[in-house]
């Protein structure tokens, strides 16, 4: 199905052929339940744990940027942030119908269990896009909306429909629509994008690697069933396991970049430091291990991860030590 070459552009799988092939073969041995309306459907194809992260690194974003921001202003950047978030979550599986319906982790979701119509999710995720990109130039600024419309764009059309099916590298390139949230926040504060705002992008774009690869290794047979060339599918675990190790030691040193720039002080930068090291350590047990058996472990760390990272930030931003 694919050639194993794992650089960006190194695999001519069609989209969808293979996933669609089983769909139809699925779709004839069961009957497709009628769909109807059902509240926690449209909350669930927002992606709301995507969606919960989303906010709260936005969050810090816009507590750490220097400008004060008003607490009406906050709320509606942080409500439009999140609403279109969702709405790229929608539209996303809208786009993965075919897919969802072959992945175990994602057949019970609402699409591809029949429970609402795909046409209906493009619709709802398009009105909040639209929506939420509108409000937040409207009573925010330009630049926050501008951002939020790059995110919603990149994560729909660079990773979604162009990236995720073609390439190992999805994750890699396609990760960057992850790592915009706090620097929508820090741009709701203060209007503009600064070396601050980049250093929390940066965080988020080099933890996705290791992140989702570990994902990934667990998780091989979905994504071969499916047609998703992901690393370990392409590449092999061997390959996979040293490109996390090569991410993780650019992500560690990374964390540390908001100390050395003034954002935070001495108690984010132990955390860092601390939680950083048992990273590390599960990722060099990963790498030596021959089998994959530490990768899910990693992966429920990796999440904990992040958001102590920015948890530290918020501490530390109310009780800033400076570093000496």
């Amino acid at each position: 199905m694919f050639r194993h070459s794992w650089l960006f552009g190194g695999i001519t799988a069609l989209p969808k052929t293979a996933a669609e092939t089983i769909k139809l073969t699925k779709d004839k041995q069961r009957e497709i339940p009628e769909p109807r309306f059902r509240l926690q459907d449209y909350v669930l194809i927002l992606k709301p744990r995507v969606m919960s992260l989303v906010i709260f690194t936005a969050f810090t974003g816009l507590l750490l940027a220097p400008d004060t921001i008003d607490l009406r202003t906050a709320l509606i950047s942080i409500i439009c942030i999140a609403l279109g978030a969702g709405a790229s979550g929608a539209i996303n599986m809208w786009y993965d119908e075919d897919i969802d319906q072959v992945m175990k982790r994602t057949m019970s979701r609402p699409i591809p269990s029949g429970r609402m119509l795909p046409k209906d999710a493009l619709l709802f995720g398009s009105v909040l896009a639209i929506g939420s990109v509108g409000i937040m130039a409207w009573f925010v600024n330009l630049m926050a909306a501008t951002l939020l419309a790059i995110t919603i764009h990149y994560y729909i059309f660079i990773y979604t429909i162009w990236l995720k099916r073609r390439t190992p590298q999805n994750i890699v390139i396609g990760g960057a629509a992850g790592a915009f949230p706090p620097m929508i926040g820090w741009a709701a504060a203060t209007g503009e994008i600064s070396l601050g705002s980049i250093a929390l992008f940066a965080i988020i774009f080099f933890w996705t690697p290791p992140h989702s690869w570990a994902l990934a290794l667990f998780r091989r047979g979905d994504y071969e069933a499916a047609g998703v060339p992901m690393m370990p599918v392409v590449a092999g675990e061997r390959a996979t396991k040293s490109q996390i190790l090569m991410y993780t030691a650019i992500l560690l040193p990374a964390t540390l970049v908001p100390v050395f720039s003034g954002i935070c002080g001495a108690l984010y930068g132990a955390v860092a430091i601390g939680i950083g090291i048992e990273f590390a350590r599960r990722v060099w047990a990963l790498w030596r291990e021959d089998g994959i058996t530490t990768a899910k472990p990693l992966f429920l760390y990796s999440i904990l991860y992040l958001f102590l990272i920015f948890a530290a930030m918020i501490v530390d931003k109310a009780f800033f030590l400076p570093v000496i």
